[in-house]
């Protein structure tokens, strides 16, 4: 079956939205970001700017904020009423914590791995395609051009393309991340998030997942969180280093890995603490 070319996700209404005055460039940008959990303050005053299509890995001790921050970026404390936020976050110039902001719109933009794997109770087919049909998309072939596609490009397809309507839960866990990356894919994001993504496979999975996410981040920007340094120091463009609620340092791998300009950051790649 032919493979669909054109993008089949339909436009977003036009909508009057608070933008960074000035912004002409797709990414996303920090400005005095701050969270508090009841009277606890544990974000502070973060400014940082993630560049477009690249890897940029979020490290740093247990504890240290970086989960939290990552959540930030698609509005996933929303739910809780002890979390207060003050602050800009831009994402494509948009400020997704102003009061215009439509949160379906944002969340759209961005798709989420989490540390383990998040199949939907479903076939595995319908859960490549689970995201487009709540997006509008109809059509068998259509779907399944999708599917195949999506499936393709996380190397998965040559393992399950005789089992589709099978459960997405007989499958390996390693398996299931590939299916979950597959799933974000589908709904043709901007923003790739990982928290841990990687932290509950086995070696070669890992590798796998790594490997994905090099090859496709010249068409997204895609943000890690990891406590595994050398996985870092593997296939981040970026580094952001975080201490006790703070960013301590961001720039390039290189820089941050090979001539750290704050001492805390040295202390931490030299392995003086974790």
């Amino acid at each position: 079956m032919e493979l669909l070319t054109e993008p089949l996700i339909t436009e977003q209404p036009k909508t009057v939205r608070t933008r960074k005055p000035g912004c002409d460039k797709p990414h996303i940008e920090v400005e005095n970001l701050n969270l508090y959990i009841q009277n606890n303050h544990i974000l502070k005053n973060i400014n940082l700017s993630i560049p477009d299509k690249s890897i940029t890995c979020i490290i740093g001790p247990s504890g240290c904020g970086k989960t939290t921050l990552l959540r930030t970026f698609n509005r996933l404390h929303d739910d809780s009423v002890d979390v207060r936020i003050t602050g800009k976050l831009f994402v494509d110039c948009e400020d997704i914590y102003a009061k215009d902001a439509e949160v379906t719109h944002i969340r759209k933009k961005m798709g989420l791995l989490a540390q383990r794997p998040c199949s939907l109770p479903m076939s595995i087919i319908d859960n490549v395609v689970y995201g487009p049909r709540l997006h509008g998309i109809r059509g068998k072939r259509n779907l399944y051009a999708i599917a195949r596609h999506q499936l393709e490009a996380v190397g998965l397809w040559d393992e399950v393309k005789d089992r589709l309507k099978t459960p997405a839960s007989k499958l390996s866990i390693g398996q299931q991340q590939r299916l979950c990356l597959a799933r974000g894919l589908a709904v043709e994001p901007e923003i790739i998030l990982g928290d841990e993504a990687t932290s509950a496979l086995d070696p070669i999975s890992s590798k796998t997942i790594e490997e994905l996410f090099v090859s496709i981040k010249d068409r997204y920007t895609i943000v890690l969180v990891t406590h595994t340094l050398r996985q870092a120091k593997r296939i981040a463009d970026y580094v952001a280093f975080m201490y006790l609620g703070e960013l301590i340092e961001f720039g390039t791998a290189d820089q941050v890995f090979n001539n750290p300009k704050h001492k805390l950051t040295k202390e931490y790649i030299s392995g003086g603490f974790s």
